[in-house]
């Protein structure tokens, strides 16, 4: 017996994945990052594709270069629910490249897609970014110094740079308190010293401007913010975000938290309730 299924003709629930995407160079480099777009982009032809809010996903990488698909398989439910999924590269600390690089980066990313909104069925009125570890980091920075001329480059610079939600995964919000906690960590030191340089009398002032718990003001336009963070994380206190929060609900910011019971860093912290959160929430502020 042959057995019958019916075909898709609207290409429903299918994701195409466009890798290796050069958004700028620096140095000679070339800064990747990855799409996850509705399949019916392939073919513009036949196919209409609305555009879709977008999801700016930066790894955690301890402000190396992170690997782009290391949550691809999970971030595809989220093109399924109707978005465009970003994964996205920086410049390394290690290879030479010191705070700010990685957030001008970030920030040069998100004004490239704007730039490249329509080929890609991105709406550039709805832009959600969502970091995890040292990306959460980024994203907390971005969130908190929208257009910031100081982390502006010369790259697409009629574009935005401003998000309209942050999600935050186990952020560092106190470099100072990160690296005190992790310094048994093989490389502490010599990561501190890439990010910040040789001059140890200047690092306090560059973990404060680092650090979105001395970088958050009040009466400012933010975004609004999630945080979510494991509360038996060995990596960074999860005292951080709850500072956090504390800070950003006492000025009247729009934000909420979570905490993961049991959860370390990254390991066991994810769970399909922990994404559906982050989806709820970003249904709600930027959908």
């Amino acid at each position: 017996m042959i057995h019958e299924l019916q075909n898709n003709p609207n290409l429903t629930g299918q994701v195409r994945l466009i890798e290796n995407i050069t958004y700028a160079a620096v140095a000679g480099r070339p800064l990747k990052m990855q799409i996850l777009a509705p399949w019916t982009q392939r073919y513009p032809k036949q196919y209409h594709t609305d555009l879709r809010p977008l999801i700016v996903f930066v790894q955690g990488s301890s402000w190396r270069t992170g690997k782009m698909g290391e949550e691809i398989p999970q971030l595809v439910q989220f093109v399924k629910h109707g978005y465009v999924v970003v994964t996205v590269q920086h410049r390394s600390a290690v290879d030479g490249f010191a705070f700010p690089a990685f957030l001008k980066d970030v920030k040069t990313a998100i004004r490239f897609l704007r730039h490249k909104a329509a080929k890609y069925a991105i709406d550039p009125h709805r832009v959600a970014i969502w970091g995890t570890s040292s990306g959460a980091n980024a994203a907390m920075l971005v969130g908190l110094t929208g257009d910031d001329p100081r982390y502006r480059t010369h790259l697409y610079a009629h574009e935005s740079d401003r998000v309209d939600a942050v999600i935050s995964c186990f952020a560092p919000m106190d470099v100072a308190d990160t690296f005190e906690a992790s310094a048994k960590i093989p490389g502490n030191k010599l990561l501190q010293l890439c990010l910040f340089g040789p001059n140890t009398a200047k690092w306090p002032e560059l973990k404060a401007a680092m650090s979105p718990l001395d970088v958050a003001k009040p009466g400012q336009d933010y975004p609004p913010f999630l945080l979510l963070h494991g509360d038996a994380d060995q990596v960074v206190p999860y005292h951080q975000m709850v500072d956090m929060y504390d800070k950003l609900d006492q000025d009247g910011y729009d934000v909420t938290a979570y905490r993961v019971k049991g959860a370390n860093h990254e390991r066991d912290f994810w769970s399909q309730p922990v994404y559906d959160v982050i989806r709820d929430f970003i249904d709600q502020k930027v959908k």
